[in-house]
């Protein structure tokens, strides 16, 4: 893996030998392989310098973007414009926002620069994916766990952060709406909120911790 950390996200504290800088690059790709959003490290020709554990599985699945011969690249080349624009902008230190479709899918992308080392003869450019919905199963689980939710009520929970009310949601899960209310005031209940608005805003804002399946262990 190409390092990513430069001397000043060294500690201050200790001695800037090669073993500490291995080891705090090491940290880094960990830290970047428990997020839920998938982020990459490229140059401004797609060149990829790091890929973590949410970006690589989203690159495999080959819906919107895949790696060839080891760069980034749109699956519709029709597409590939449109990140190709957004990479030579952010080599010019310009964020951009940009949406990549493919087959029935598409993609969120926020483009960014990153600061340029000492003596690199390119840019380095960081492109970060969008999760798959605001309130992802993965977190919820995490969230479900932490409150001691049930099974039923974190698929209650789920459901209602997909935006469905109580009677959709009694009709998905063949249910009487009573007992689906009753599942939601156990969930403020459990969670200390004042009802649905705040329960799936509060699941919303929650760290973007990606699910243990996805996260590798080193």
């Amino acid at each position: 893996m190409n390092t990513l950390l430069n001397p000043g996200f060294a500690d201050s504290a200790l001695p800037l030998g090669a073993a500490h800088l291995d080891a705090g690059v090491d940290v880094l790709a960990s830290l970047m392989d428990v997020l839920a959003h998938g982020a990459v490290v490229v140059n401004q020709g797609g060149h990829i310098f790091h890929v973590n554990q949410a970006a690589r599985s989203e690159l495999n699945r080959q819906r919107v973007l895949c790696k060839i011969k080891g760069e980034i690249e749109a699956v519709h080349p029709a597409e590939s414009r449109t990140l190709q624009t957004a990479l030579d902008k952010a080599a010019k230190g310009k964020r951009s926002l940009i949406n990549i479709k493919g087959d029935g899918h598409s993609l969120t992308v926020a483009v960014v620069p990153l600061k340029r080392e000492a003596g690199a003869w390119d840019s380095r450019i960081a492109l970060l994916f969008a999760r798959a919905e605001v309130c992802e199963s993965g977190m919820v689980g995490f969230f479900a766990r932490t409150h001691g939710l049930t099974h039923t009520e974190e698929q209650v929970l789920i459901i209602l952060c997909r935006g469905l009310s109580a009677p959709e949601i009694a009709v998905h899960m063949k249910v009487a709406v009573s007992t689906v209310r009753s599942h939601v005031r156990s969930l403020c209940a459990k969670t200390g909120t004042s009802g649905v608005r705040e329960l799936v805003n509060r699941v919303a804002v929650l760290p973007p911790v990606a699910p243990l399946h996805l996260v590798q262990i080193h």
